[in-house]
């Protein structure tokens, strides 16, 4: 069995953060610690204090227990094809990355 973090980035719709925020933390996030080997999550917000650009303002970790980490993304795709998880209009689907990382 791996550990791995699961990185999110994302965005709202301009305009629409306050709507982004409260699907996110009221409903996606507990969404997402549902999936199998999803053993826990946090949100941030971004804060410029470097000179470097920040990819979006809102970051998502998720700590993920498993022997195929790809497992859980595909878990996450059919539940949400299926519509067994939420989507809110809010977001800016176009600029959400994923990344996953393995842990030494």
């Amino acid at each position: 069995m791996g550990k791995f973090l699961m990185v999110v980035t994302s965005s709202a719709r301009e305009g629409r953060d306050a709507d982004f925020n409260a699907w996110y933390d009221g409903t996606h996030l507990n969404e997402i610690c549902a999936l199998p080997g999803v053993t826990a999550g946090r949100r941030f917000d971004a804060i410029p204090v470097t000179p470097h650009p920040q990819p979006a303002p809102y970051l998502a970790i998720y700590e993920i227990e498993a022997e195929d980490p790809a497992s859980v993304l595909a878990e996450m795709m059919r539940r949400s094809e299926a519509g067994e998880m939420s989507m809110s209009d809010a977001v800016d689907a176009e600029n959400a990355k994923i990344w996953m990382y393995r842990q030494h």
